[in-house]
């Protein structure tokens, strides 16, 4: 056996070990190491490129931004793994609390006059409102901690399967810091490059953010009142019926067919649901287009007829158990502030 040996350094000091034990530590670590997902250097310059073509910017102004983003593979990991892959009862856990419920009724009351005055402009029911920034940002409170130029940056170039996509958000978001006097290296957000209160991603930001005193300038990460009326505004031009209903719990009868995996948009009638088995807990229209939707508890499945508002809210978040969160918090939130 060859007994040479190399020498390494460590922290504290120089370490002697046999050459043949040196490669076999190597090989492990090679074979345990996690593949790490990496920044494509030519989708980053295609887009400094084209970007700075298509809006006239210079490509120097555009390359000196994007040699300040940072790659971050945690946010690889986040986007792997985000909430809306949980159960129902667990999902539901992290925002059906009463600490959250309390701090929506301090937040409605501190912008009651706002809400009140938003909810009548837009025609979107005021406590919709208050659960979005609830469930968004904890109202206000956790907006998020990632820099969104390092968020989107990360998701462009490093996560092939949505790039296409984030590519276009920052885009967005470094023409959006111009036109809104942001920030572009130290705005900060969700791992997703989502910002301020209702967490809107930058072409939500561009299409739906609205200045509560109709000034032009609209501040999402620090204005409580342009969050209440962009987010109404965002319920307004994706159809929100004021007043109407937006979920009830359904039974389910022993002879009940199963229901598979269907749409939340509201494409069958009430009858079509109560012929498979299932029946409204309050009364229904058998004519209105609804859908049923299971949501999965520790032991058993429950129901829910759900209404084109409950879509409305999937328009905000596309997940299922995220509407019947919002709408559960916004339950909550008002029946107390009655209460109360």
């Amino acid at each position: 056996m060859n007994n040479k040996t190399l020498t390494f350094q460590t922290k504290f000091h120089n370490t002697r070990i046999p050459m043949f034990k040196y490669f076999i530590v190597q090989s492990l670590l090679l074979i345990n190491m996690p593949l790490v997902a990496q920044i494509d250097s030519n989708l980053v310059e295609d887009f400094a490129r084209n970007f700075s073509y298509k809006n006239r910017i210079h490509i120097d102004e555009v390359t000196a931004i994007l040699d300040q983003a940072e790659f971050q593979p945690k946010i690889i990991e986040s986007m792997n793994r985000p909430a809306e892959k949980m159960p129902w009862h667990k999902y539901r856990n992290i925002f059906m609390t009463d600490e959250r419920i309390d701090a929506g009724i301090e937040f409605w009351n501190e912008n009651r006059a706002t809400i009140k005055q938003v909810s009548l402009e837009y025609k979107v029911d005021p406590e919709i409102i208050v659960a979005i920034i609830g469930v968004e940002s904890y109202f206000g409170r956790r907006k998020g901690n990632y820099k969104i130029l390092d968020a989107l940056y990360t998701l462009a170039f490093g996560y092939p399967k949505r790039s296409k996509f984030f590519t276009a958000e920052l885009a967005t978001f470094i023409l959006l810091t111009r036109k809104e006097n942001l920030d572009v290296y130290n705005v900060k957000g969700s791992y997703a490059g989502a910002m301020g209160y209702g967490q809107f991603m930058p072409s939500s930001y561009e299409a739906y953010a609205r200045s509560f005193e109709k000034d032009g300038n609209k501040d999402l990460m620090n204005s409580a009142e342009d969050a209440i009326a962009s987010v109404a505004n965002y319920f307004k031009e994706h159809r929100w019926r004021l007043g109407s209903p937006i979920a009830q719990k359904a039974t389910q009868r022993p002879d009940a067919q199963p229901l598979g995996k269907h749409s939340v948009r509201p494409k069958n009638n009430t009858s079509f649901y109560q012929d498979l088995g299932y029946e409204p807990t309050m009364p229904i229209s058998e004519d209105e287009l609804v859908s049923v939707q299971a949501f999965d508890l520790e032991d058993r499945k429950e129901y829910w007829f759900t209404h084109q508002n409950f879509y409305v809210i999937t328009r905000y978040n596309h997940s299922a158990l995220y509407a019947l969160a919002v709408f559960q918090l916004s339950e909550a939130i008002k029946e107390k502030l009655i209460v109360d």
